[in-house]
């Protein structure tokens, strides 16, 4: 009997819990400064706060919704 080795384990397991992943939520940030909403998956920075949000598109229109 062949012992499969430790490290194509680890690949074969990252392969598999990348299958079950989704994409990233989108999240309306608010400007410190000014007010401005924009729409990003990511932070904008140190002036920005998380204003509204998760959503499922780039437009920030369709909501997540969570039970």
């Amino acid at each position: 009997m062949k012992i499969i080795q430790p490290s194509l384990l680890l690949v074969l397991a990252l392969c598999c819990a990348s299958l079950a992943a989704g994409p990233a939520p989108w999240w309306q940030w608010r400007s410190k400064l000014d007010g401005t909403l924009a729409c990003s998956q990511t932070p904008l920075g140190n002036g920005w706060e998380k204003a509204y949000g998760p959503f499922r598109d780039a437009r920030c229109e369709k909501p997540i919704v969570t039970r």
